[in-house]
């Protein structure tokens, strides 16, 4: 009984298949199909202005750190984060799939661009970003061990990109689905519970909206960061 109901509640995280064939990649392209295409009037309606502000505001912040080397990279960041904002958005939809829950999906998307960041800098300038494993000052008996640990602090950074995105969206995700099982028992035993703790899922369901934009954020401005050391 147990493993039965561990099973239903991490199905959600399953990538589903048609005939064979994954949906993991058709639930990524779908996002692109919500933007109106650009046309000769750009602002045409309210929801290109509000797309347009969107894409402003979020480009704004994520060129804010870097200089004006790093803003060739505007194009790519910008577009991370769009879409990563409407795939955790759409993921918290009603039977729906969220392909940042997989951590495979999400190194996929962190690894190469913190490799092109680090490949960036030591392309450009290789001193000063090997100059970043041993800070200016460091005791002669503490350089070999204090050059491993910035080397594997260097090393996992893309790792913990993965992970915290996989970890909040899947810990947000398996909250709702708990949540919501618990509010199915206690409605026809207890009433006046299942109401409180509706008002409680709705309260959490708010919450992983904001989860769901702060992650998609973080992770971009991460990557941003993390440029800005190599250019």
């Amino acid at each position: 009984m147990n493993l039965t109901m561990n099973l239903s509640f991490f199905d959600q995280f399953a990538s589903p298949y048609f005939l064979g064939v994954p949906l993991i990649l058709l639930s990524m392209l779908f996002p692109a199909l919500l933007f109106p295409t650009p046309n000769n009037r750009w602002i045409t309606n309210r929801l290109s202005t509000i797309q347009l502000w969107s894409l402003h505001s979020i480009t704004k912040q994520l060129m804010a750190p870097l200089n004006k080397g790093g803003h060739k990279w505007a194009l790519i960041l910008t577009s991370l984060t769009m879409l990563l904002l409407t795939i955790n958005l759409l993921g918290l939809l009603p039977y729906t799939f969220t392909p940042t829950t997989q951590l495979s999906m999400n190194m996929a998307l962190a690894f190469p661009l913190w490799l092109a960041t680090l490949l960036t800098g030591l392309r450009n300038q290789p001193s000063i970003s090997l100059g970043h494993l041993l800070p200016e000052g460091t005791p002669t008996p503490l350089i070999p061990a204090l050059i491993m640990i910035e080397t594997t602090s260097l090393l996992i950074r893309p790792l913990a990109l993965g992970v915290r995105l996989t970890a909040n969206l899947t810990a947000g995700h398996l909250l709702i689905q708990l949540i919501s099982t618990a509010i199915t028992a206690l409605l026809p035993i207890m009433p006046t519970v299942s109401i409180l703790t509706t008002s409680i899922l709705f309260l959490l369901t708010i919450l992983e909206v904001a989860v769901a934009m702060i992650q998609a954020y973080v992770f971009v401005l991460l990557l941003s960061l993390y440029l800005q050391e190599n250019i």
